[in-house]
């Protein structure tokens, strides 16, 4: 309903892996609903959040008496699973520049990143940026410094602008 939440889990060695970010009026956590299995990773509230929960059974109710709610899920998922391909791929194959440029283009597209006279308002900390594209925050840092140089990004009091 508000706030923030991260979907998140961590590697053997203790590494954080950022499955997603989550905003306003944004859903997480069908998959499992559908599958009968526990959710795979955590959700933490990034700040503060009120979170709405459905049961089950209430869940599927809604989606049988609304079909227009069941494409909307049906959309979310799939858009879902269309990103985590896009970066699987990106994250095996693609240099560091390559990974954060296609992360933040996929947030200007569907996080509704605000745009000003500056460009879009990039709102992924460089520690999350890491987290949801396998780079260390180090990396990240040293990406966004290289693609500012070329004129891809603007950094702007601490904050990115694409």
């Amino acid at each position: 309903m508000s706030g923030e939440i991260k979907i998140n889990n961590y590697n053997d060695d203790g590494r954080e892996f950022i499955q997603g970010i989550f905003y306003k009026d944004q859903s997480f956590g069908e998959p499992p609903l559908f599958l009968n299995q526990k959710y795979p990773a955590s959700a933490v509230a990034v700040e503060e959040a009120l979170v709405l929960c459905l049961p089950k059974s209430d869940f599927m109710k809604l989606l049988d008496e609304n079909p227009a709610v069941s494409i909307r899920i049906i959309e979310n998922l799939a858009q879902r699973l269309y990103y985590k391909s896009v970066m699987a791929a990106e994250m095996s194959t693609q240099e560091p520049e390559h990974r954060v440029l296609k992360l933040i283009d996929h947030g200007i597209a569907y996080f509704n990143f605000k745009k000003d006279e500056n460009g879009y308002l990039i709102n992924f900390t460089r520690q999350q940026i890491g987290d949801l594209t396998g780079l260390r925050v180090e990396t990240v840092i040293r990406t966004i410094k290289t693609l500012e140089k070329k004129g891809v990004l603007k950094i702007i009091n601490r904050k990115v602008y694409r």
